[in-house]
């Protein structure tokens, strides 16, 4: 039985709910990229034209993320995780707001999708550096027998927020008409949100600094300047924190986020379809992540991240064949194993594991750094080729799979030259 103090009670909530809020809003945007953000801020494109615009506004935070994580990594390293993370949900929880607000094109014109972009950036900022400041709000009040199991609680904020969001625009959706969904619809999950990031402020503010960045404080251990500190002599294990973010990221959005693409647009079915096959696939994940961080402790970080990795590289060819069976059942299926079963392995160990590569220092800056450089490269990115290698080669899913086990080798090459014990060789 894991014993679990109010302090650490407290850690561990706000490091949860406060990252599930802030992914909701991220997820929230994602959803509505795939359903109706072409037809709303970008009518005047082919729709197909459309629908990748639609994608590259969900991409721009991916870039943006990690020029935030930078700056909120930096006064997270200086001043306090604490601190941190209070401006990263106002950040976020504001920008998802003013955007369930905007006036579509028809309205605004030229100026809707520029403000849409606009709003996608602040949310990249707040996101940049959200991850880092759960994952060490958590880890940082751990001890050693207990570090994945930590580590795997703000993991659960994705599946969380994915769950919220797909739920909240399914439930609108199946309440209103559809030209009621695209003309109104759609804002009320977001403007709702702002309830949720009131409670998430609370539970942060009511919060203390983590024993681990007080100590660093107390002995005088704070660099001047975190980045500089970071680049110059943790850049390999920087490097390798992007290597173990890929295969965490694109064949993530992949089976969250071009799935309803491709099983709207290329395989012709109802969107209730793929969202609910998301939603008991979110549901799986809240189940499992920690799960998976309580034997992790157990079995090691390192062997579970590693064979959840080539898994997950088997796995992508299967997952489009099931899907393309047009089965609603079958295609739940799919999505239950592919997220629910074989990702959340990955994802429950990979914060644990790029936290222990890095010294209390410039951790939040390293761990920040490793996961948004890589969110950028891969995860941004990820709806965007596979809509592109749906589009270039007439709706087939090889390219798309291929990429999809490309990744997962990026990912499976990091974690080789993961040292199990960072003491043997001094940082890595």
């Amino acid at each position: 039985m894991v014993s679990i103090n109010s302090e650490q009670k407290k850690a561990l909530a706000a490091s949860l709910f406060g990252a599930a809020i802030e992914w909701f809003d991220f997820f929230l945007y994602g959803t509505a990229a795939a359903l109706v953000f072409g037809k709303l801020f970008f009518p005047n494109s082919d729709p197909a034209v459309g629908l990748l615009l639609s994608y590259v506004t969900f991409s721009i935070p991916f870039f943006i993320r990690p020029f935030g994580g930078v700056v909120f990594a930096h006064i997270g390293d200086k001043l306090g995780r604490r601190k941190s993370l209070i401006l990263t949900l106002s950040l976020m929880g504001g920008a998802t707001v003013l955007i369930g607000c905007l006036p579509t094109y028809a309205q605004w014109g030229f100026y809707a999708p520029a403000a849409l972009m606009t709003l996608r950036a602040i949310q990249g900022l707040g996101i940049g550096g959200e991850w880092g400041g759960a994952l060490l709000m958590a880890v940082e009040n751990s001890n050693k027998t207990t570090k994945s199991l930590f580590g795997s609680v703000p993991q659960m904020g994705v599946p969380l927020g994915m769950l919220f969001g797909t739920a909240a625009l399914n439930f609108v959706g199946n309440h209103v008409t559809e030209a009621e969904f695209l003309e109104w619809g759609w804002r009320l999950p977001f403007i709702s949100s702002a309830v949720l990031v009131a409670i998430g402020l609370w539970l942060r503010f009511r919060i203390n600094e983590t024993p681990e960045f007080e100590e660093a404080k107390k002995k005088g251990k704070q660099v001047k300047i975190p980045l500089v500190e970071t680049l110059h002599h943790h850049w390999r294990e920087v490097l390798l924190a992007i290597g173990l973010k890929v295969v965490e990221t694109a064949p993530f959005y992949i089976l969250s986020t071009f799935v309803i693409t491709y099983v709207t647009k290329s395989l012709e079915l109802p969107r209730n379809v793929v969202l609910t096959a998301i939603t008991w696939a979110t549901i799986a994940c809240i189940i499992m992540i920690p799960l998976m961080g309580l034997i992790a402790d157990r079995v090691g970080r390192r062997r579970m991240y590693g064979w959840g990795a080539f898994i997950m590289m088997l796995y992508a060819f299967p997952y489009f064949a099931l899907l393309n069976t047009k089965d609603p059942a079958l295609i739940s299926v799919a999505t239950v194993v592919g997220l629910g079963i074989i990702w959340t392995p990955i994802t429950a160990v990979l914060g644990t594991l790029s936290a222990e590569i890095f010294d209390a220092e410039v951790r939040y800056t390293g761990v920040t750094l490793g996961y948004q450089a890589g969110a950028a490269l891969a995860g941004g990115t990820a709806p965007l080729i596979a809509t592109w290698l749906m589009l270039q080669y007439g709706g087939s899913y090889v390219p798309i799979a291929i990429y999809f086990m490309v990744t997962c080798a990026i990912s499976l090459f990091a974690i080789s030259c993961v040292r199990r014990h960072r003491s043997q060789v001094g940082h890595s």
